[in-house]
């Protein structure tokens, strides 16, 4: 069972720093392009129900 775990523990081989970077770039534009989006909707919502109380 030790060695089983020394072996796992030395052939780690996990993601690098740039894999993670470019998965935070892809997530970071998703989440941006979604609050435009509902930024934009909403605005037109509230400029639609503004225009209609007045």
């Amino acid at each position: 069972m030790s060695y089983s775990l020394r072996q796992l523990w030395q052939h780690d081989e996990g993601q690098d720093i740039a894999e993670y970077a470019v998965m935070l770039a892809v997530i970071l534009v998703l989440v941006v392009g979604t609050i435009r989006l509902i930024g934009t909707s909403a605005s037109n919502a509230f400029s639609s129900a503004a225009s209609s109380i007045q």
